[in-house]
């Protein structure tokens, strides 16, 4: 593939997903591309009042020369001086409108395309999710969407421009001396060839440059996001040293692609010197052969200085064009990621829903690797509590995943209340299901934000009754902001048992019919545990409930006991039945000696 193939591609791509946005500022960008032209035009009469002065000094001189017209009288000097200035003022307002234009243009579709990859993003399964990294998703939405916006302003709009006064120039010019013209033609020529030689090589070095600072900063995030890990292991070091060696090589790239950037620009400059000099020599020759005035020199050294100018920009901003380019490229590669959970054409919303949960068939797993769950079948009856045990890497999280729908199976199905999940609308099936994690999730905001997420439209006098029956609002209360304090990002500045708390209040709120709990009680102190247990009773009470746990105090107190191993359903019964098997009784003897030993040896670490 050639340097262009491998150019045009990505810009296209660019240009692809920028272009959608666009259409709904076509009077914003309609009134800056005619604030535009007019610069164009101001730009073109700007030179005539020089070439005008300098014919009329040599004309008032004697100079034989000159042709006729007139003198350098006080009055014709001062009207070219006010016509320079007019011209120039006109020139800088239309600039600073068109500057404007573009630049609101450019933020407003920044912030749409920013809102539509972040949409995009939260809408992608599991399958997505479980191997794309944090860090590198983020640099896409924000420092690549950045980039696009900051180079449309700073290197679209001049080039934009220019390439249009050098349009306007060169006709100009063809028509004051064809000859000379042709010295600006073959400078374009020469600098189109250089720039086909060296942009496709810019984009490749930029695009490398993008991903290591995507992986620079997925790096800072894990080690920043597990910092008491990093912290208590001594791993700092090790860890600097991994992302030191990242930030070299993305010093190596970027200073490449710089590097071939600013020797576009050098060969751009021998150019434009170049040319510059053939018309000097060569215009001058001209004047005292009688086939142009001085002034007609003076314009059309003037022309090409300021056509010349679009050249320089060029290799001034391929750099910058080149990095945006690789910048549109890995937003248009998240934005080509496909959706796999979405609404069927004929989905519908639930109506009442009773929670008779079931699994016929099911098997599962993610991307390429082999299946989590294999031909399960199961059913989690409405109002009941079933719990489900067994060892890690059996598949509980991904059945929760399957009743949630973060992701479908790859055959069988999951219905609820008889209906398949894909022919339900996904927001009503969600909005009947409360989901309570072991690491409670949080976000940065107030503890009354945090619980009102359960259900957005909760009055205060709600949200405080849920915080109640969760026995929140006893250690709310002792705060000097109550329900105002702000939670630190996911809730660090609380305590475990209390975001635990949160987390059921917010499910409480919710209400839902359905609620899935993934091993809340672990890693919880004997009084924290005793409170958040307290709460799930509220929570649970004449509910479906299905709790991953691998506690036999939580699994026991169920009404059905489930036993995955290998992604199969080993055992499944009621507590009494399970205790007379084997297998089990063994498992919940040594899991309740470790219990035991947890809990004993805690002395409220998790408050």
């Amino acid at each position: 593939m050639s340097n262009q193939g491998v150019q045009q591609q990505p810009l296209r791509r660019t240009l692809g997903i920028i272009r959608p946005h666009l259409g709904r500022h076509k009077a914003l960008m309609g009134g800056g591309v005619l604030a535009l032209l007019f610069e164009v035009a101001f730009r073109v009469l700007e030179p005539w009042p020089v070439k005008y002065v300098v014919d009329a000094i040599t004309r008032s001189l004697g100079a034989e020369f000159a042709g006729t017209g007139p003198v350098a009288t006080p009055a014709f000097l001062l009207a070219c001086g006010a016509a320079l200035v007019l011209l120039t003022g006109l020139r800088a307002l239309c600039n600073f409108l068109a500057t404007v234009a573009f630049a609101l243009t450019g933020s407003r579709v920044a912030t749409e395309l920013r809102g539509r990859v972040f949409s995009h993003v939260q809408a992608l399964s599991a399958r997505y999710h479980s191997s794309a990294r944090t860090g590198d998703t983020v640099q896409r939405l924000v420092g690549d969407v950045g980039r696009l916006q900051e180079v449309g302003v700073s290197a679209g709009l001049p080039l934009l421009a220019n390439c249009i006064t050098l349009v306007a120039m060169a006709g100009v010019m063809f028509w004051l001396d064809p000859l000379l013209a042709l010295v600006v033609a073959l400078a374009c020529a020469s600098f189109l060839l250089l720039s086909r030689l060296s942009t496709g090589k810019i984009t490749v070095a930029a695009r490398r440059t993008r991903k290591g600072e995507g992986a620079l900063a997925n790096t800072a995030q894990e080690s920043l996001g597990a910092i008491k890990v990093v912290q208590t292991y001594g791993l700092e070091e090790t860890l600097a040293d991994r992302f030191g060696a990242s930030n070299e090589k993305t010093l190596r790239d970027g200073v490449q692609s710089r590097r071939l950037a600013a020797a576009l620009e050098r060969r751009t400059d021998v150019i434009v010197g170049f040319a510059t000099a053939v018309v000097l020599a060569g215009g001058g020759w001209r004047v005292v052969q009688g086939a142009m005035t001085p002034g007609d020199l003076v314009l059309f050294l003037m022309y090409l200085k300021t056509s010349m100018k679009p050249l320089r920009d060029l290799a001034k901003y391929t750099g910058r064009i080149a990095r945006a380019t690789a910048s549109g490229e890995r937003v248009a590669d998240l934005l080509d990621e496909q959706v796999d959970i979405r609404d069927a054409e004929d989905a519908a919303p639930l109506g009442k829903v009773w929670g008779d949960v079931e699994l016929r068939n099911v098997t599962a797993g993610y991307a390429a690797a082999a299946p989590v769950l294999k031909d399960v079948t199961l059913t989690f009856l409405g109002g009941r509590r079933t719990a489900v045990v067994g060892p890690s890497g059996s598949g509980k999280s991904t059945l929760v995943s399957l009743l949630v729908r973060m992701m479908d199976p790859v055959s069988g199905s999951v219905h609820l209340d008889g209906r398949d999940l894909r022919a339900i609308t996904l927001a009503s099936l969600r909005a009947n299901v409360s989901l309570v994690l072991q690491d409670s999730v949080l976000f940065t905001g107030t503890i009354r934000e945090n619980i009102r997420y359960g259900r957005i439209d909760a009055t205060d006098a709600e949200v405080e009754s849920a915080a109640r029956t969760a026995s929140v609002h006893g250690f709310v209360s002792a705060f000097a902001d109550g329900y105002d304090t702000v939670v630190g990002e996911r809730g660090g500045t609380l305590s475990g048992g209390q975001r635990q708390r949160i987390a059921i209040a917010r499910a409480l709120l919710r209400n839902a019919p359905v609620v899935i709990l993934d091993e809340v009680t672990t890693g919880l102190d004997q009084d924290s545990r005793s409170e958040v247990l307290l709460g799930l009773e509220t929570l649970t009470r004449d509910r479906t409930t299905i709790t991953i746990t691998h506690e036999p105090s939580v699994a026991l107190d169920a009404d059905c006991i489930i036993w995955l191993q290998d992604g199969r359903v080993l055992l499944q019964g009621t507590p009494d039945d399970l205790r007379k098997d084997p297998m089990f009784a063994a498992w919940a003897q040594r899991e309740t000696a470790g219990e035991v030993r947890s809990t004993g040896s805690s002395t409220g670490g998790a408050e």
